[in-house]
């Protein structure tokens, strides 16, 4: 009798830790960096090359075509957040893109960090920017943005655009530029820029 009711006094002990246990809360109200919740990618690449092809003319499943390279996307990590509300990727070691026209001419974008946000097609470049077209004309910024859907660049931050084609070099704040630097919209510019004169016959 005395062993039956030690062993229901252990059960009723057993279940009234457990009971307290249970229902123990956290009241502890979590502020500043704790109640940061992480963002962690859903995927990292390293060493990576993304080529990004179209096909000129429509063609049907029995047609045969040739796809051209417009673009291709190189850099040592690429980290995707696709899987967020506002989709992105990030380039936090910097990237290089080269972009190709209907000629095969190839314009360069390099800097040393990078977003490219998938909903607006727009991307956000960091650090030692640089722009470099086929002819030789080279614009440098540390920061510019980049309308992957109108092909167009544009930042507020100073700038220094070289010219060989007619030896010209121009200082200037903020600037909106179409992709292979053919036409420049410059906002304020500054120093000394020689512009040569034709003369009519």
């Amino acid at each position: 009798m005395i062993q039956s009711f030690l062993d229901i006094f252990k059960s009723i002990a057993v279940v009234c830790v457990a009971a307290m246990l249970f229902s123990c809360q956290d009241g502890y109200k979590r502020v500043g960096e704790e109640a940061i919740k992480a963002v962690v990618p859903q995927g990292i690449a390293h060493d990576f090359v993304l080529t990004y092809t179209e096909i000129p003319e429509k063609i049907t499943s029995e047609d045969v075509g040739s796809s051209k390279v417009v673009a291709v996307l190189s850099g040592p990590v690429r980290k995707d957040f696709e899987n967020l509300n506002f989709p992105h990727q990030t380039f936090p070691e910097g990237l290089l893109v080269e972009i190709f026209n209907e000629k095969n001419e190839r314009t360069t974008i390099e800097a040393d960090h990078g977003i490219f946000y998938s909903i607006t097609g727009v991307v956000d470049l960091r650090g030692n920017v640089i722009i470099k077209s086929d002819d030789g004309k080279k614009l440098e910024t540390p920061q510019l943005y980049y309308d992957r859907t109108n092909e167009w660049a544009f930042t507020q931050e100073k700038f220094k655009f070289t010219n060989p084609e007619d030896g010209t070099i121009m200082d200037g704040k903020g600037m909106d530029i179409k992709k292979d630097l053919s036409v420049m919209n410059a906002h304020k510019t500054f120093g000394l820029m020689l512009i040569k004169e034709e003369k009519d016959d």
